[in-house]
């Protein structure tokens, strides 16, 4: 069946070249305005031959005009009798109409690559599992592909010709506004995160890639996004830092359990001295009060370990750094470790207290298991500004120490969730969990480590601007 209509196709593109010589030979015979353009008119023929019908229809058309150049056109009509200038004029017309079907050839191939490269995309695009649409300045949406009607649940029909913004959240209609303010200016927008709306109301967490469409003279016209759906991921992500939470809070268990186990027995022996002595009763039941404080301490701090995120409030980064020492301070006396801090004034910000007390709680904590005994702390925070970038104010807080340090296969590893050099008693979430956390916060966090003999150590250095800017995460 394919040879079949691959000669009925040969077969219409002579009978088309014989048409187009016709033509031409008509205009010449009947229009005495073309009877000085005998040329012109049959190599026209053999262009348009070669542009629709393809080469051998033109190469055919080439032949016949010659034919009808040498026996109807020019005199005397028999080629052995022609002149010398007319049989020039014929090898002339013969090898333009030649080069002609010959570019005219290239060019349809050309074309025919440019459609199938075109279609091809358009499979690519229409296929693709990811929401792919495009909108005109206005913001009217102007193209809609497969992935985007399977992820908002719209056909394109229903669709094309309406306002973007009706995939956004009510409260987010002004960040596309904006958004097209910085296409028009020819920038692109990489892996922005925000919140879209389903047609039947369920929102969405998505990346955007957006980037602008410009026509023939370089014109933004319009931007082209591509979605892709990350709800899954950021609900697998929550489950994993609330499971790590937890994982936390057992970790601290046996600390927090010594640490109250303390003022308890104290809180009994001066509730006895109390019951025997009723003249000092007074002054025992006034420090059983301060142990009883003491035990309330601890479990608040441990609280704040393990509940979820409050609203971001002023947050005093010296009094959760001391919260956290005091948290390990049994550890740390056990192993004689000497801890030196630096933080002699208040040094707030905007963020959740919660949050930055587990970050804080997992750094230090991998530190005093890296110590040996005798090993030394530093831990220090100080109002800093950023030398690079927007040059932000905020805190900086490094904590140092100079334990066994971290091989240098791990640290290219040490921020991947699950992992981690503990084997059979980390979770692998710690230091994951703290890198989002800061992540969320805006600021960013680094480390620098040494393994040898006297000199190791490592040093974490996190950066929290002054107010929480996620979006200016590093």
């Amino acid at each position: 069946m394919r040879v079949s209509s691959w000669r009925e196709h040969s077969v219409i593109g002579y009978i088309q070249a014989l048409l187009f010589t016709a033509a031409a030979l008509t205009l010449w015979s009947y229009w005495r305005e073309f009877h000085a353009l005998p040329f012109m008119l049959l190599l026209s023929a053999v262009l348009l031959s070669a542009r629709f019908c393809g080469f051998g229809p033109a190469l055919f058309s080439t032949l016949l005009s010659v034919a009808i150049l040498d026996y109807v056109i020019l005199t005397p009509h028999l080629a052995l009798s022609l002149s010398k200038a007319a049989l020039a004029q014929l090898f002339v017309f013969l090898l333009i109409s030649l080069l002609a079907s010959s570019l005219a050839r290239q060019q349809s191939r050309a074309d025919l690559r440019a459609q199938q490269v075109q279609r091809q995309l358009a499979d690519i695009v229409e296929s693709s599992q990811d929401a792919i649409l495009s909108n005109d300045v206005n913001g009217i949406i102007t193209s809609w592909n497969g992935g985007a009607e399977r992820l908002y649940g719209y056909r394109a029909d229903e669709v094309i010709g309406q306002p973007i913004v009706i995939l956004a959240p009510a409260d987010g209609h002004e960040e596309i506004p904006g958004m097209m303010g910085e296409l028009l200016k020819g920038e692109r927008v990489q892996h922005y995160r925000t919140q879209r709306v389903r047609k039947d109301g369920k929102r969405l967490t998505v990346f955007l890639s957006v980037s602008p469409l410009r026509d023939d003279q370089g014109k933004i016209v319009g931007a082209s996004t591509i979605t892709q759906d990350i709800t899954a991921q950021v609900r697998a992500e929550e489950a994993l830092r609330k499971n790590e939470k937890l994982a936390t809070a057992g970790r601290l268990a046996a600390t927090i359990a010594h640490e109250i186990n303390n003022p308890l027995e104290a809180i009994g022996n001066l509730l006895y001295l109390a019951h025997r002595n009723k003249q000092k009763a007074e002054e025992y039941i006034s420090m059983a009060e301060r142990e009883l404080q003491r035990v309330a301490s601890i479990a608040q701090q441990t609280l704040g370990l393990v509940r979820g995120a409050a609203s971001l409030s002023r947050v005093d980064v010296a009094s959760i750094l001391d919260e956290v020492l005091n948290l390990h301070a049994r550890k740390l006396r056990i192993n004689r470790i000497e801890v030196r801090t630096d933080y002699r004034q208040a040094i707030q910000i905007h963020g959740h207290a919660g949050e930055l007390r587990q970050v804080f709680s997992n750094i230090i904590g991998n530190a005093i298991e890296a110590l040996p005994e005798n090993g030394g702390l530093r831990v220090r925070a100080q109002r800093w500004q950023e030398t690079n970038g927007a040059c932000r104010p905020g805190v900086r807080v490094t904590i140092a120490d100079n334990g066994s340090g971290i091989s240098r296969q791990s640290m290219t590893h040490i921020f991947e969730p699950f992992f981690t050099t503990k084997k059979d008693t980390g979770t692998g979430l710690g230091l994951w969990l703290s890198y989002s956390i800061v992540q969320r916060h805006g600021g960013w966090i680094r480390v620098r480590s040494r393994v040898g003999r006297g000199r190791s150590g490592t040093i974490f250095s996190v950066f929290l601007p002054a107010a929480a800017e996620p979006s200016k995460a590093a």
